[in-house]
């Protein structure tokens, strides 16, 4: 069961990392003080963003059972 729960647990931290790096800044943070604001203001939610948003949920579903199954086998 372990060879199923760490691979699948590795993998799912590591696109959950970058899933939530590809989001754009929602502004009064640090992506306001390099130049990110103006940028975020303007584009407005897209199609993009709403699945970004839909795959980055799965991937966090994810990542939580495999945390939990994870934490149940030791």
């Amino acid at each position: 069961m372990i060879w199923i729960v760490a691979p699948l647990w590795l993998v799912s931290s590591l696109v959950l990392i970058f899933l939530v790096l590809l989001h754009s800044g929602k502004g009064g943070g640090l992506s306001d003080m390099f130049g990110g604001g103006a940028g975020a203001a303007a584009a407005g939610s897209t199609v993009v963003e709403k699945n970004l948003d839909r795959i980055t949920v799965i991937a966090a579903v994810i990542f939580a059972f495999s945390s939990v199954a994870y934490a149940l086998i030791f």
